[in-house]
C-alpha cells in the first residue's frame, strides 16, 4: 500500500490524497488549489494522476478546497463512485454548480480586461455540465455506518465520523485488507472545534495504525468560541456609531450561517441595533435551506432553539439577495449595514465588487471570520491590519485600504493548537504508527509536529506536494 499527496502538502488548499491498495486507486478529497491565479489554474488542470484510473473516491466534506475539483476529474475521465454523507452530497450539489458559474463569469470578466490589452485568456476549469455530470456519481452513507467500496472486492470498508467542522464533515476510517494484512487507516478531513455553535462536537474514530491530518491551526490559539457573540457585537456597536458598512467576506457553508445565528441571538437579547443585514450570495441562501434539511447534524443547544420557536437563521429579518441587480444596488446604499458575501477567501464571487466599491471608505469596516490562504485577498487585507494604506489588487486594479480591517478568529471553524492536541489525546500512541501533516502552511505543521512530539507520538511526518510513501 501507499500513499501519493496530491495536494495540501505544506499549504492549505487543494486536498487531494491517493491511496494505491492491492493495486486500485482510492482518492481522498478532491479540492481547489486556491492562491496566485495562473498557479492555481496550472494546479487545478493538471493532477498528479490519471482520472481515468481512479476506482473511487472518498470525500470528507463538501468545502471547495476539498470537493471543487470533482468536476475536472469528471472532465478528464474520472467515473467511478464518489462517497461522503448525505449532507455533504446536498451541499456538493449546490456547491459544485455554484462553482462552475462563479468561474464562468469571473473568466468572462477578467477575458474582457485581457481583451483589451492583447493578452492570452482564460478558459474556465469546467462548467456546470462538468458539475452536474460528477453529481451523478456521489454515493451518500450515514455517520458510524459501515460499508464496502465498490470495486475493492471486500477489501476496504469505510466509516464516516463527525468531524464537527461543517454540515455534513467527516473523519474517515479506513479499514483495509492489503493482501492479508490488516491496515486500520484513517483521515480527519478538516477537525471542526468544540462548543462551536449549531453543530456536534468531533467525534473519536477509534485507533488507527496511520493517520493524515489537518494542521491549519497547529500552531495557533483562537479566541474562544463562546466570545463569538461579544466579539461580534463591538464591531456591529462600533460601525453603528460611525455609519459604515460592514462587509464580510464568509464561506457560503458554515461560517454564513454560523454569522446569521450569532446576529438572531444579539437581536433576541437587544444588544444590538437593528441595522440592515444582507447576504448577498444565491449560494449561502440555497446552502441556508440545506442546513434546515439536516437537523441531524445540530447539536443539544441548536435543537432546543429550534424546538423553542427561535429562527436561528434570520429569515424574518435578514435579506437574502439573490438577484444580481440587488447585489449591485446594495452599492449605492446609504448609512449601516451588514454585507455578507462570498467568496471566504475574496478570490470569487460578489465580495470582489463590494470590496472594490467599499475598501477605500475609513468609515467602513471589512469583518474576516474565516482562515485565509497565502496568496489570497483575503490574506493580504489580513497583512494590511499592520500595513495601513497598503494596496491590494481587486480584478487586477490596485486599491489603498482605507477601511478598517478586523479578524475575529473566534468563528474559525478549525481546530486550534490545543484543540488538536485535545484530539490527538484520545489516540493510543503505541498503536498510531505514523502520523502525516498535511493542509497546513509550514510553520503551522512544524509546531503541531514538535506538540505531537513531546505528547509522546513517535513518527510524525510532513510529506512534500507530489512525495509517494510506502507503508510497511
Amino acid at each position: 500500500m501507499e500513499i501519493k499527496f496530491c495536494g495540501a502538502a505544506k499549504t492549505v488548499t487543494g486536498s487531494q490524497h491517493l491511496l494505491t491498495i492491492n493495486g486500485k486507486k482510492l482518492l481522498l478529497d478532491c479540492g481547489l488549489y486556491q492562491g496566485r491565479r495562473e498557479e492555481s489554474y496550472r494546479r487545478n488542470k493538471d493532477f498528479l494522476y490519471n482520472p481515468e484510473q481512479i476506482h473511487s473516491v472518498v470525500l470528507s466534506h463538501a468545502h471547495i478546497d476539498h470537493s471543487g475539483n470533482l468536476p475536472t476529474l469528471y472532465k478528464k475521465g474520472f467515473r467511478g463512485n464518489i462517497y461522503c454523507t448525505s449532507a455533504t452530497r446536498d451541499l456538493c450539489s449546490i456547491m459544485l454548480q455554484d462553482s462552475a458559474h462563479i468561474q464562468e463569469k469571473d473568466t468572462q470578466y477578467i477575458n474582457k480586461k485581457k481583451s483589451r490589452k492583447g493578452e492570452k485568456l482564460f478558459n474556465p476549469l469546467y462548467t456546470i455540465s462538468d458539475a452536474l455530470n460528477v453529481l451523478k456519481q456521489f454515493k451518500s452513507m450515514p455517520y458510524q455506518n459501515k460499508f464496502y467500496l465498490d470495486g475493492f472486492n471486500n477489501k476496504v470498508a469505510v466509516t464516516f465520523f463527525d468531524a464537527g467542522h461543517i454540515l455534513g464533515s467527516s473523519q474517515v476510517l479506513l479499514e483495509i485488507n492489503d493482501g492479508g494484512k490488516k491496515i486500520r487507516f484513517g483521515f480527519t478531513g478538516d477537525v471542526g472545534r468544540w462548543q462551536l455553535p449549531i453543530l456536534k462536537d468531533p467525534d473519536f474514530m477509534g485507533d488507527v495504525d496511520y493517520l493524515i491530518s489537518e494542521s491549519t491551526y497547529g500552531g495557533r490559539v483562537h479566541d474562544k468560541a463562546t466570545e463569538m457573540d461579544n466579539q461580534l457585537q463591538q464591531v456591529i456597536l462600533d460601525a453603528y456609531q460611525s455609519g459604515g458598512k460592514i462587509i464580510v467576506p464568509a464561506f457560503s457553508v458554515g461560517r454564513t450561517q454560523e454569522i446569521v445565528y450569532s446576529i438572531s441571538k444579539l437581536y433576541k437579547e437587544k444588544k444590538i441595533p437593528h441595522i440592515p443585514i444582507f447576504v448577498d450570495s444565491p449560494l449561502s441562501v440555497n446552502a441556508t435551506e440545506v442546513f434546515k434539511m439536516h437537523p441531524e447534524c445540530f447539536d443539544d443547544e441548536t435543537a432546543k432553539l429550534i424546538s423553542e420557536g427561535t429562527d436561528i437563521f434570520g429569515l424574518s429579518y435578514i435579506r437574502y439577495v439573490k438577484d444580481v441587480e440587488e447585489s449591485k444596488s446594495l452599492n449605492s446604499f446609504e448609512g449601516c449595514c451588514m454585507i455578507i458575501s462570498a467568496s471566504g477567501m475574496c478570490e470569487a464571487g460578489r465580495i470582489l465588487h463590494h470590496l472594490k466599491n467599499n475598501i477605500e471608505d475609513k468609515r467602513n469596516t471589512i469583518l474576516i471570520i474565516g482562515f485565509q490562504a497565502e496568496h489570497t485577498l483575503g490574506r493580504r487585507l489580513v497583512e494590511s491590519v499592520n500595513n495601513p494604506g497598503m494596496e491590494v489588487n481587486i480584478f487586477g486594479e490596485p486599491y489603498p485600504v482605507r477601511a478598517k480591517v478586523i479578524v475575529l478568529n473566534s468563528f474559525s471553524a478549525h481546530a486550534d493548537e490545543n484543540e488538536l492536541q485535545r484530539y490527538f489525546n484520545y489516540f493510543n500512541r503505541k498503536e498510531l504508527k505514523k502520523i502525516f501533516l498535511v493542509h497546513g502552511e509550514i510553520d503551522m505543521m512544524e509546531a503541531l509536529k514538535a506538540n505531537l512530539e513531546k505528547m509522546d507520538f513517535k513518527k510524525v511526518y510532513i510529506p512534500d506536494y507530489g512525495e509517494t510513501v510506502i507503508l510497511n
